[in-house]
């Protein structure tokens, strides 16, 4: 006897012995990704067959409670509350997880590091970063990740068009919810990150850096490997790179020639008559990562 759990026909005592197994038997013909169970595998199947979908950022969920929980991402609401610290979470599974630390425990230890998480789970997403397994395979360019989260910002970053922040200030869309707060600043005129050399403040991060490597002489450059020039930044090294490979990202919608940055396309825009600025926005919308 594994456990203590009781069951009323053999069939579903045979299923659920699978779960001790730690083997993971039934593989999805879609994506290759595999379960222990036949219920994990039917569950996972709403995933390709977009039976619960989220209205609002197409997400696709594996059951109509998960779609439930997931909404709750966008309308903010948190009904769980703890008892000990009065924190709220949007879902009971958040809820338990978070109680964990009020109790102290770390049942489940890493082999090769120690660290103790407090659900098996975690720990499992963890041992990925001995194994280097990445699991979750983009079925669009082939690039592997190894969390099923970092798949989805790939795929809404790289794969998509689709801008579903809006900036309330000024209108301006972005990917990812990351991009929006820091946009929000220039409205605000809040600089949080000040350096620690001197009394300079910056509205984000990346401007920090910046000063600090050439202020300060604090941090790295991005060097090119073709050229002796540098960068403070890896986006702006990888711009620069297209003029060494050929690439020409920005495509005139007016005629058949092709840019490799933005300021050169753009300039190049005002030279037709017709200009349509609104369109020039798109295309380097488009082009932005």
């Amino acid at each position: 006897m594994l456990c203590d759990k009781r069951f009323r026909t053999k069939n579903n005592l045979n299923l659920h012995q699978e779960t001790h197994s730690g083997e993971k038997l039934y593989s999805c013909s879609q994506c290759e990704k595999r379960f222990q169970t036949r219920c994990s595998l039917r569950k996972h199947a709403n995933v390709h067959s977009s039976k619960y979908k989220c209205v609002e950022c197409g997400k696709c969920c594996r059951s109509n409670r998960d779609l439930i929980d997931h909404m709750r991402a966008h309308t903010g609401e948190k009904p769980f509350e703890c008892t000990v610290c009065s924190k709220r979470f949007p879902t009971s599974t958040c809820l338990g997880a978070h109680s964990i630390v009020h109790s102290g425990q770390r049942l489940y230890s890493c082999p090769e590091c120690g660290r103790a998480f407090s659900r098996s789970s975690h720990l499992d997403r963890h041992m990925r970063v001995h194994t280097g397994d990445k699991p979750h395979k983009c079925l669009l360019c082939d690039k592997s990740f190894s969390r099923s989260s970092d798949l989805q910002i790939h795929k809404d970053r790289v794969h998509s068009n689709r801008r579903p922040y809006d900036c309330f200030g000024c209108g301006k869309s972005f990917k990812s919810r990351q991009h929006l707060k820091h946009h929000v600043l220039i409205h605000t005129d809040a600089k949080p990150y000040s350096c620690r050399r001197c009394s300079d403040r910056f509205a984000q991060v990346r401007y920090l850096k910046a000063h600090l490597l050439m202020s300060h002489n604090e941090g790295f450059w991005f060097t090119c490997h073709f050229c002796p020039k540098k960068f403070s930044r890896s986006g702006h090294l990888k711009k620069h790179l297209l003029r060494h490979e050929g690439g020409t990202p920005y495509v005139c919608n007016e005629c058949p020639k092709r840019f490799c940055t933005a300021v050169v396309f753009r300039q190049h825009m005002v030279t037709h008559s017709d200009f349509n600025k609104s369109a020039v926005v798109d295309i380097l919308n488009a082009n932005i990562e």
